[in-house]
């Protein structure tokens, strides 16, 4: 039986948070939350967010056993991006562009 999560609008690149997500996919949730426990990348912080709330949403079903829950899927899509513009030389404006992004986790059983 499948459990999922999503986290929408966090503040960081998919790109970024893809290259932490592509180091999870397909392991035993407690495996990925030590893995991610001890990744540097900011990502990780998100990531790990988002696996507690699907370990919690699947303790409220009473079928499932939490020990044997996996990351079946994990998808890293882009989210809308903010436009803010910095002066430079000459009176030109250059564009900034702050990613945002959305992040689905379905855990299921082994």
């Amino acid at each position: 039986m499948e459990v999922r999560a999503t986290l929408k609008f966090v503040r960081g690149g998919p790109r970024k948070a893809r290259f932490v997500a592509d180091l999870v996919q397909g392991k035993k949730s407690e495996e990925a939350l030590n893995l991610l426990t001890f990744t540097k990348k900011a990502a990780a912080r998100t990531l790990i967010k988002v696996l507690k709330s699907a370990i919690a949403n699947a303790t409220q079903k009473k079928t499932i056993d939490v020990d044997r829950l996996y990351i079946k899927k994990i998808t890293v899509d882009e989210g809308p991006t903010m436009k803010r513009f910095q002066p430079r030389a000459l009176g030109r404006a250059t564009t900034i562009r702050k990613r945002s992004s959305h992040i689905t986790l379905v855990l299921d059983e082994a």
